[in-house]
């Protein structure tokens, strides 16, 4: 006979099992905190009360009839076509969607007609981009995952 399995041993065993458990957790739990960028709202009960002007801004964009189209160019820089009347202005900001909350303003120069394009190519990696394009007092704005 070798050995015996005591208590002793059980209790090594579930402290252990549980030390795997509670390190893990943690670990993941640093990690949720880290990439989160922030709060969506400051308060909810106030968002909740905006909400039917967000749909009315989002009828009014609708009836202007304006398309937006973002990509990723093949030499990397970042495009948006449009058909949104000529002398549209046009600003885009990106953020990456997990991890730093921080807007980058990325400008956009045009090329043609409804067709814009950054000076820079876009960094790798997945982005949240907005872009938001305006001709006298209309007013389009829209965000779009690139990646």
């Amino acid at each position: 006979m070798t050995g015996r399995f005591t208590g002793r041993h059980m209790a090594i065993i579930l402290v252990c099992g549980f030390g795997v458990v509670i390190a893990v957790n943690l670990l993941m739990a640093t990690f949720a905190v880290r990439g989160f960028g922030g709060v969506v709202v400051e308060n909810s009960y106030v968002a909740s009360q905006k909400f039917n002007d967000w749909l009315a801004k989002a009828d009014e964009q609708n009836a202007l009839g304006w398309k937006a189209q973002v990509m990723r160019g093949g030499d990397g820089r970042l495009e948006v076509v449009t058909n949104a009347p000529a002398g549209t202005r046009i600003t885009a900001q990106l953020r990456r969607p997990v991890g730093d909350p921080a807007l980058v303003n990325w400008p956009l120069s045009p090329v043609a007609d409804g067709r814009f394009v950054s000076d820079a190519r876009l960094p790798e990696g997945r982005w949240l981009i907005r872009v938001t394009l305006a001709y006298g007092n209309d007013q389009m704005r829209i965000e779009r995952p690139l990646g």
